[in-house]
């Protein structure tokens, strides 16, 4: 029985392999629960006594030997199967898609990027506001008209309280804690209780933008924006048309020349060449002085778009509610490249 045991302990020595379903099989043939290890301490009682003490020392040296020898090929097995895997040249270097930025996201890194070169800071507000905020300081005082062409969501346990219908609400708060010169633009979401379309959504983004101090002139906000919209879109005629907000006065519509040399650019345009991106004036006197700033002192200029639009323009997708259904095969398409 002795001589039988030393046999296995030789060949249990002698194999090697660095197939994982030959290691296997191995480990079964000895250690499973039909494996050569268990007929053998099944037969340990059928040992003459005098015998026992012997046999059982080389029975625990063939167990620990199959366990070691076990052990021993499986951390190779692995280890040659990791070192293959890096060293296969028919492997390909990049076996996991990369995502992409959000195309609202490269738009307003791009935006963000534009007007910090020129030294506009970046501040911040809550999407939950109060009406002071939102409406009342922007000289829109209660029972004005213009508060229903916002469409608002009010908290219904709270009338004063809601979500804010745009960006405009960060500058408010930004004016209350800081002197002019005052330089910032107020990326961020903003909400409209309106109709879903493929030209409306109720969340949206905008990028608004303020400038106080003194002696600034319409003239200042005209540069600006001629300067935004050229490192935007590229050498570009804009023109401002005369138009109405509540906080500035007088305001304007800023359009640019998109041009007519497609189809699309006749449908986009409606056969006029020119495209609205967004809105902008010269800030209300009432606005300043109820957010702090002596009106007699300062003067400023506002202007505000929404990315959504900017990002359907630079993209031309017809339908904004491809932004938000977050479809791979859409969003897939676009690359940080603005």
């Amino acid at each position: 029985m002795i001589d039988r045991v030393k046999e296995y302990l030789e060949q249990v020595e002698a194999f090697s392999s660095t197939d994982p379903q030959e290691i296997e099989t191995f480990r079964v043939s000895y250690a499973g629960k039909k494996g050569i290890l268990n007929d053998l301490f099944a037969s340990f009682r059928e040992v003459p006594v005098e015998e026992k003490k012997a046999f059982g020392q080389e029975l625990n040296k063939l167990k620990e030997a199959v366990t070691t020898k076990v052990k021993e090929l499986q951390t190779q097995s692995r280890a040659g199967a990791s070192k293959m895997r890096i060293s296969d040249p028919s492997r390909t270097a990049f076996p996991i898609d990369t995502g992409n930025r959000h195309p609202l996201a490269v738009v307003k890194n791009r935006i963000i990027d534009i007007f910090t070169q020129i030294g506009f800071s970046i501040s911040e507000g809550p999407e939950i506001e109060d009406d002071w905020h939102n409406f009342t300081a922007l000289n829109l005082p209660a029972h004005h008209p213009a508060r229903d062409m916002q469409d608002t969501f009010f908290i219904q346990t709270d009338p004063d309280i809601l979500l804010r219908t745009h960006t405009s609400s960060v500058q408010v708060r930004h004016m209350e804690n800081n002197q002019p010169p005052i330089r910032t633009i107020s990326p961020g979401r903003v909400f409209r209780n309106e109709a879903i379309s493929s030209r409306a959504h109720c969340i949206f983004h905008q990028v608004e933008g303020l400038y106080i101090a003194k002696e600034v002139s319409f003239a200042d906000l005209k540069q600006t924006l001629k300067y935004f919209t050229e490192a935007l879109f590229g050498n570009s005629k804009i023109r401002l048309r005369p138009s109405y907000f509540p906080f500035t006065e007088p305001s304007a519509e800023v359009d640019i020349y998109w041009g007519l040399e497609t189809e699309t650019d006749y449908r986009i345009t409606k056969g006029t060449g020119w495209l609205e991106i967004m809105g902008c004036g010269m800030v209300d006197p009432n606005v300043l002085q109820n957010c702090g700033i002596d009106p007699d002192e300062y003067s400023g200029f506002a202007f505000g778009m929404g990315i959504e639009r900017i990002a359907m323009l630079l993209y031309q997708v017809s339908d904004i509610r491809l932004f938000f259904e977050n479809d791979v095969r859409f969003l897939k398409q676009f690359k940080a490249t603005l």
